[in-house]
């Protein structure tokens, strides 16, 4: 049974009057839990607990804090049936993205936990001293990296497990020692209320400081605005629109003492479509990007908003599959009404436009809350005369963009703003002569694919999911796989330490056996006065 109520200092609490509830988006109706608003007192109460807790958790071992991981990796899989059934009554998504989701859930719970257990994610490094150095001695000065303190994360609405109370930047956060306190989406309270049940049993299974974790219910903005201006906090993370990061990171940055907000904001995601690649596998590429706009009803970040190819007779005959294709893709259920909402009146406002024409729209019968999948079409000097045109419509929508040469296509990347992805299709022998087209969208995106859809973002050391501005704050961070950890984190050098109180990834017998730096030289073995 969902009780409703806020996770603070390891207790379930509900002292305010403010309530509300879920929507079910499949079902056009409220779902019957009641879900209670966490207060200002249960807010300060969260933060002051996380304060206390960091003063303990951030000296725990790696091994410590990867046990904590596995727990709640365990703890989830044993909720696994209540949580999927919360997610899809919150969602409108089928179970099997649910169980897909949890499944991805887990894995980045184990991949940190991994990460922590080996330890040489602090990089650490080691100068040592040479005294007799003239005419100024060298001191010994020895570098790692340390948590930064309490964390506020955001649940995303598109991602009720992934992106929210145990995803990413949750585990991300408590790999590198930093208390978490989870603003929960309203959109999904419920699933976020079992998710923190997990937590709170892997806490108290592995003997975790109960102001570690906390989960604080909302139904507007006045949670999360308090949290990020209190200062017990230390940094924010935020999966969601460029309206709500961009208003996180003012308030952040208004503080008396401004703090980070890696917030990831969406993108259009680019695709150029090369002749050769129109030619030679139109139809197989129609079908992949077809079923990439309407993936999860286009409501991932990494949707493709925008395709852009040269004219010609390849192009034509692709435009001619591209509507076939996309109107076999099936109405799909919208997180809520609100977003179905928006996706209309977003699309149709570019539609509106005497630029804009309407290339494909499923138009079979669908339920309330149900998007079709709808593509546009427009010249490329239109686009560039009308930067609306290049912005996210969140949903199953993308517009393809017509250039006249490679000089007008060419002039659209660089005009774009700061994206997730940019894909590029296209042959061998083509894409051996579009080096320059490459180097320009390395300057606006963070991950660039070459023959594929951008939709699903691998779990991996190697994959950076963040990007130029609007894409996100702050481009030099990833909110998937193991670098996400080093948002949480900050750098500290000890210079001239006895061996007594250095941590112990700097001692010069390298009791962790983790790979450091020293004098510019990567290695595990100890260092020899």
């Amino acid at each position: 049974m969902m009780h409703g109520k806020n996770l603070v200092d390891g207790q379930w609490s509900a002292t305010g009057k403010s309530v509300f509830k879920t929507f079910n988006p499949g079902m056009n109706d409220a779902n019957e839990w009641i879900f209670y608003e966490a207060t200002p007192e249960e807010i300060g109460q969260a933060v002051m607990a996380a304060s206390e807790a960091f003063e303990t958790y951030k000296h725990s071992s790696g091994a410590q804090r990867s046990a904590f991981l596995e727990a709640i990796a365990e703890e989830l899989e044993v909720l696994r049936q209540e949580i999927v059934h919360a997610y899809c009554l919150e969602s409108g998504l089928p179970e099997g993205r649910a169980n897909g989701e949890l499944g991805r859930t887990i894995n980045q719970l184990l991949l940190f936990a991994n990460l922590v257990k080996e330890g040489s994610w602090v990089e650490a490094s080691i100068d040592t001293a040479l005294p007799e150095r003239s005419p100024v001695p060298k001191p010994d000065i020895r570098k790692m990296k340390v948590p930064l303190g309490p964390v506020v994360v955001f649940g995303a609405s598109n991602f009720p497990l992934a992106f929210s109370t145990a995803g990413g930047d949750t585990a991300s956060a408590l790999a590198a020692g930093c208390p978490v306190i989870v603003k929960s989406h309203p959109l999904h309270a419920g699933t976020g209320e079992l998710v923190a049940t997990a937590i709170k049993k892997a806490m108290e299974k592995e003997g975790i400081p109960s102001g570690v974790f906390a989960n604080l219910n909302s139904k507007d903005h006045r949670v999360g605005e308090t949290l990020v201006q209190h200062p017990g906090i230390k940094a924010v993370g935020f999966t969601g629109s460029f309206s709500g990061g961009s208003a996180l990171q003012n308030l952040a940055r208004e503080r008396k003492e401004p703090i980070p907000v890696f917030a990831e904001m969406g993108s259009v995601n680019p695709m150029i479509l090369l002749p050769t690649a129109l030619k030679n596998k139109g139809e197989f590429w129609a079908d992949q990007i077809a079923a990439s706009i309407n993936l999860g009803a286009g409501q991932f970040c990494t949707n493709p908003g925008i395709l852009i190819a040269t004219e010609g007779e390849a192009l034509d005959n692709f435009c001619e599959l591209l509507k076939n294709a996309s109107v076999q893709q099936p109405a799909q259920c919208m997180l809520h009404p609100d977003i179905y909402k928006n996706f209309k009146n977003g699309f149709r406002r570019l539609l509106d436009k005497t630029s804009v024409s309407l290339a494909a729209e499923q138009e079979s019968a669908s339920q309330p809350n149900y998007g079709n999948l709808t593509l546009a079409s427009v010249q490329a000097k239109d686009l560039l005369e009308d930067e609306e045109l290049m912005e996210e419509v969140f949903g199953p929508f993308s517009i393809l963009v017509r250039c006249k040469n490679n000089t007008e296509r060419d002039e659209i990347i660089k005009r774009l703003k700061g994206q997730l992805t940019i894909s590029i299709l296209g042959e061998a022998d083509e894409l051996d002569t579009e080096k320059n087209l490459v180097a320009i969208a390395r300057e606006k995106a963070g991950r660039l694919v070459i023959n594929g859809v951008p939709t699903g973002v691998e779990v991996c050391t190697s994959m950076h999911h963040g990007g130029p501005w609007p894409a996100t704050t702050d481009s030099r961070f990833t909110s998937v796989g193991t670098g996400a950890i080093h948002r949480w984190v900050r750098p500290v050098a000890f210079q001239n330490f006895p061996e007594s109180i250095l941590p112990d990834a700097l001692k010069s017998n390298n009791p962790l056996g983790i790979l450091r730096t020293v004098n510019g030289t990567p290695t595990k073995d100890p260092v020899h006065s």
